[in-house]
């Protein structure tokens, strides 16, 4: 027997087609029958790499007990938050106002009218974590929406009510400011835990945003910002967090020490963190970074990368019933994958691997020493260390290969997208990686022909269908995928579609008070057009469309756009430097509003072939840096930034600005290096 899921595109709402629950995706459909039948709505969000919603799914969503309940007193909703964010953001902000904390997966019940009353995370099958069991807690529910239905919906009105004010974000009219910025800095340095790396207690998670940040005023001479993150990056580096086998990052920690991770693979988080192990590289030279950084990227491409090029939402935490094991190592089954004595010596000492194992009998692999505590160890160099232990690497990753594996989500998002075309584009010019240029080509490609449509993006696709609009995050994310692709590969028609991206924002996302709303005007009416603000797990929409007008503003000499991401900034600016590890992406952008980089733009080139200057270009991280390349003359839809530009003695030639305000042109690399010398000032 199946419900109505069957019908869905989502791997998450599929894999609850079979439930005894009566499920309904969201849809006018769901809404009137509970308005009809006069039933509450149990409404439930999760996602298909979500342990515990795995669980609440197997131990409630699959009892036939539970399901008859359901089925008889409730309309049954099931969301999948990635492909609904609107959705999740609303129901997630009422559940954080009635409780005081949220998670997945979400457990909702609200009036016909989308109203909530009342919500929690998981619910247990019986009374357990000082929790109500679940069917405790549908009685309960029951009971009140038939003895006390008047005190049930002057809650829902309250707490809808709640819901609209914090989506007011009014403009205070603060004035940004590099010394607050600062204060900010010296708040993160603080608060860092300089024992184990990172910020805060189990569960600890990655802040990419925040690091990326610290990477900014690093690459400033900001030598505390540089050791900070060096120590952050090589903790989480040492295993665990990181797999060290096939490359790629777990979503979070249960522990301080980043030894024991909860095992799901989210795309975002694996983009993100590239990114920040990228930059790391450029400013420290260290080959650890440059490794972790290339093996993140390659795990993308050989197992979140569909067959058209589409980058895959996540891998599941659970395969065989259990978290983890697929990642999990015996003293065995390392001689038994390496099939000898003096290699699985090296490893088994490499990564402490003990008969007792360090999580349930078995061994996640974590060193207890860096790469370069171990070269002096074992009397080599870390690039000879690094290359032993990658080639073991690559038999135990056939050997594991061998298991059951964790399912992937294969929907494709384009805001998550959008997060690895950045790191993509930009490891192809810094590392001079031709195939990394090539997947991010082909990546943009698939999702303008797959996900965009008359002027309209979409937000997911699967198996062939693209559905729902696209929100404020899939626009703007996109629009700077696109300009950091430009950079790399200097195609006008994606600083052309950047620009149309964005003006769509500009046009259907707009908020009169400031900025922009996540939904855009064509998109469903909730019972609150919701407006994220806060950057989570992944950017808000809200800070990736200002410091994509600050780049576009600096690619067309428009002020206005400047103006408005300013505005923006300053609306949030007192937020962005009391609580920084919340705003780690807007922190991004107030570092670009008030620390204004190069516009460079190099005419003349012959864009088949190498060029000193664009190499000159590309040798430093430059966090605040646009680039326009072009040969002469520049075609007619090219940045403005190379209008009247011309060639010195007939050469290719660097024109180098601040502000618009540019110094003489050179042909020479150490020239142009010259130029760039400067940083913030």
């Amino acid at each position: 027997m199946v419900n109505r899921l069957v019908k869905s595109n989502s791997p998450y709402l599929i894999q609850h087609a079979n439930n005894p629950v009566d499920w309904f995706p969201w849809g006018q459909e769901a809404l009137d029958k509970a308005s009809i039948e006069d039933k509450p709505i149990f409404l439930s969000i999760g996602y298909a790499a979500c342990h515990w919603c795995h669980v609440m799914a197997h131990e409630s969503f699959e009892d036939p007990g539970i399901a008859e309940i359901l089925n008889e007193h409730f309309v049954s909703i099931k969301v999948d938050r990635e492909e609904r964010p609107d959705i999740d953001d609303i129901y997630m902000n009422a559940v954080i106002s009635m409780t005081g904390h949220g998670g997945w997966p979400l457990s909702v019940f609200l009036t016909p009218k989308g109203e909530p009353f009342y919500g929690g995370t998981y619910f247990p099958p019986i009374r357990r974590y000082n929790m109500p069991s679940f069917s405790e807690i549908l009685s309960n529910i029951i009971r009140i929406w038939q003895d006390d239905r008047s005190g049930l919906q002057e809650s829902a009105v309250n707490i809808t009510a709640h819901l609209k004010r914090i989506n007011q974000v009014q403009i205070e009219g603060v004035e940004l400011n590099r010394e607050q910025l600062s204060q900010a800095a010296f708040k993160l340095a603080q608060s860092y835990d300089w024992e184990f790396g990172g910020w805060g207690k189990a569960p600890k998670f990655p802040q990419p945003m925040v690091l990326e940040f610290l990477l900014r005023l690093a690459a400033s001479g900001d030598n505390l910002a540089l050791d900070l993150v060096s120590h952050c990056l090589k903790a989480m580096a040492m295993g665990g967090m990181y797999d060290i086998v096939g490359g790629g990052f777990a979503r979070y920690s249960t522990d301080d020490k980043w030894l024991i991770p909860h095992f799901e693979k989210m795309l975002y988080d694996n983009a993100q963190l590239a990114r920040v192990y990228l930059h790391a590289y450029l400013l420290t030279k260290d080959e650890t970074f440059r490794n972790v950084c290339t093996k993140t990227l390659d795990f993308i491409i050989n197992e979140m990368t569909n067959t058209y090029g589409g980058f895959m939402s996540s891998i599941d935490a659970d395969s065989e019933g259990s978290e983890g094991v697929f990642y999990l190592w015996s003293t065995n089954e390392i001689l038994n994958a390496l099939q000898d004595e003096d290699d699985a010596d090296f490893i088994i000492n490499l990564y402490d691997i003990t008969e007792t194992g360090n999580f349930e009998g078995l061994n996640v692999l974590q060193r207890s020493k860096d790469y370069e505590q171990l070269s002096k160890q074992y009397g080599v160099t870390v690039e000879q260390l690094i290359g032993r232990a990658e080639d073991l690497h690559n038999k135990l990753y056939d050997y594991r290969g061998k298991r059951v594996r964790p399912d992937t989500d294969d929907k494709v998002l384009v805001s998550w997208n959008a997060l690895a075309v950045i790191v993509f584009s930009e490891a192809a010019r810094y590392l001079d990686i031709k195939r990394y240029l090539e997947v991010a080509i082909r990546n943009i490609v698939f999702l303008l022909s797959s996900m965009y449509q008359d002027q309209h993006l979409f937000r997911s696709w699967r198996d062939g269908r693209a559905q729902h609009y696209g929100y404020l995050e899939d626009y703007s994310g996109l629009s700077l995928a696109l300009l950091s692709l430009y950079q790399s590969n200097p195609n006008t028609e994606w600083f052309s579609i950047a620009k149309d991206l964005l003006e769509i924002t500009r046009t259907r996302f707009h908020d009169p008070t400031s900025g922009f709303f996540d939904t855009a005007n064509e998109h469903e009416s909730l019972i609150t057009r919701p407006k994220r603000v806060q950057d989570n797990a992944i950017p808000s929409g809200n800070s990736l469309a200002a410091i994509a007008l600050l780049h576009l503003s600096a690619y067309t000499g428009d002020g206005n756009l400047r103006d408005y991401a300013e505005q923006m900034i300053g609306s949030v600016f007192k937020d962005i430097i009391e609580y920084p590890l919340t705003y780690g992406n807007w922190l991004c952008a107030s570092d670009f509003a008030l620390y204004p980089g190069f516009e460079v733009g190099i005419l003349g080139v012959d864009l088949a072939q190498p060029n000193v200057l664009v190499d000159a270009l590309w040798q430093s991280f430059r966090p605040n840096l646009v680039a326009a390349i072009s040969t002469h003359p520049p075609q007619p839809d090219a940045p403005a930034l190379l209008n009247d530009r011309t060639l010195l003695n007939n050469e290719p030639t660097a024109y180098v600005c601040q502000n618009h305000i540019c110094t003489h042109p050179v042909t020479e690399p150490n020239e142009l290096l010259d130029l760039l010398s400067s940083s913030h000032n």
